[in-house]
């Protein structure tokens, strides 16, 4: 059984930091692209960060490039989410998937975790 826990999201100032985490467990994890997702109450789904199965590409949102890290260690089976400057509009659930492909489209994950608030005050 696949699972996928985040951990990390608290409440922040805005400016602030934090680090995100998700264990991955019941999958190949060195094989999967892993991507963060975001989802604000009454918003879409949308797409934050992703890595490649051998951290060989990063992909960022627009809206978070140059604050926002995504990482992993394949020997831990855990992608990690650093974001930092963090503004109000950052606050969501913060939610990371297992996919097939190294892409932005949410249909082409397969495993989701449940999510982890980040709420940033201003």
């Amino acid at each position: 059984q696949v699972q996928l826990v985040e951990s990390g999201g608290g409440l922040v100032q805005a400016g602030g930091s934090l680090r995100l985490s998700c264990a991955a467990s019941g999958l190949t994890f060195s094989t999967k692209t892993m991507g963060w997702f975001r989802q604000a109450p009454g918003e879409e789904r949308e797409f934050v960060a992703l890595t490649t199965w051998n951290s060989g590409n990063s992909y960022y949102a627009d809206s978070v490039k140059g604050r926002f890290t995504i990482s992993r260690d394949n020997a831990k089976d855990t992608v990690y989410l650093q974001m930092n400057s963090l503004k109000p509009e950052d606050t969501a659930v913060y939610i990371c998937a297992a996919g097939r492909l190294a892409t932005r489209a949410i249909d082409t994950y397969d495993h989701w975790g449940q999510g982890t608030q980040v709420t940033v005050s201003s």
